[in-house]
C-alpha cells in the first residue's frame, strides 16, 4: 500500500540504487509527517476509549486502517459499523484527515497529494521568514522534487486552489448526508472517502440508500479522481458552447 502511494518515478530511482532521490523528495518527507501526525491523533482516540488494550493489537488494528485510508487502498479488517460504534470521534478524524489528504502525485492515491501539501507548507514558512527577516533580506525558498524546483507564486496558488476545492468536495458531501439524516462526523467520513477514492465506509453506503446520495457519491468520486482541472476545463467548454464562443 506505501509503494502504491509513493510516487513511481521515485521507484525508478529506488530500482537504480538512487536511495538518496527518496530521502530528499519533498513528498516522501510530507508522506512520512502526515502518517505519523494522523496515526498519532487515532491512536490517541483509541487509547481513551480504550478499544484495543494491547499496543501490538492497537497498531495492527488501527495503524492498518489508518495506512489503507491515507493510501487510497480502501482494505478494512474491521466492520463498518465498528468506525462509529467503537472508534469514537477523535480516532474516526484521524482516518478523515489521512483519507482527505492521500499520497504522492505519479501514485495510485486519489485525493489532495503530498506535493500540494509539502508546497503549500513551503509556502507558508517563507512567508513567516519574510515577516521576520529585515525587508532587504532576499528569501530563496527550494524543494525537492525529483530536481530541485523554486518555489514560485504560481505553484503555491495551483496547489491551494486544488485543496480548498477538496476542502469543499468534502464539505458539500457531508452536507447532503446530514440532509439526508446521516450525523456530522459519519456524513463527513463517507463523503471524504468518497470524494479521495478510498473505499473505507462506516456504513452510509449500502444497497439501501437514497438514490440521490448515491448520485452524490459518484460525482464525488468522479470529480475527485479528475483532480479538478479537467472539470473545471470541461465545465469551461459547457459554459463556451452555451454561449455560442
Amino acid at each position: 500500500m506505501i509503494l502504491g502511494a509513493i510516487n513511481f518515478k521515485l521507484h525508478y530511482f529506488l530500482w537504480t540504487g538512487k536511495f538518496k532521490e527518496i530521502i530528499k523528495d519533498i513528498e516522501t518527507h510530507t508522506l512520512f509527517i502526515t502518517i505519523m501526525l494522523t496515526f498519532f491523533i487515532t491512536a490517541i482516540g483509541l487509547s481513551q476509549l480504550g478499544v484495543y488494550p494491547k499496543a501490538i493489537v492497537l497498531f495492527r488494528k488501527g495503524f492498518y486502517q489508518l495506512i489503507s485510508g491515507h493510501t487510497g487502498t480502501g482494505y478494512m479488517t474491521i466492520y463498518a459499523r465498528q468506525f462509529i460504534n467503537e472508534w469514537g470521534n477523535l480516532a474516526l478524524v484521524g482516518i478523515i484527515i489521512a483519507m482527505g489528504l492521500g499520497g504522492a502525485v505519479c501514485s495510485t492515491t486519489g485525493a489532495i497529494k503530498m506535493l500540494r501539501v509539502g508546497i503549500i507548507f513551503k509556502t507558508l514558512k517563507e512567508d513567516i521568514k519574510r515577516i521576520i527577516l529585515p525587508e532587504r533580506a532576499i528569501v530563496v525558498q527550494k524543494f525537492h522534487h525529483i530536481k530541485d524546483i523554486f518555489l514560485e507564486d504560481e505553484q503555491a496558488r495551483s496547489a491551494l486552489l486544488i485543496t480548498l476545492a477538496y476542502l469543499g468536495l468534502y464539505g458539500l458531501g457531508a452536507i447532503v448526508g446530514m440532509l439526508f439524516g446521516y450525523p456530522f462526523l459519519n456524513s463527513l467520513f463517507e463523503s471524504t472517502s468518497a470524494a479521495a477514492n478510498v473505499g473505507l465506509s462506516c456504513g452510509i453506503t449500502d444497497t439501501s440508500m437514497p438514490a440521490a446520495l448515491k448520485v452524490t457519491y459518484i460525482i464525488q468520486m468522479w470529480a475527485g479522481r479528475l483532480e479538478f482541472m479537467s472539470v473545471f476545463t470541461l465545465l469551461g467548454f459547457m459554459v463556451a458552447a452555451v454561449r455560442g464562443k
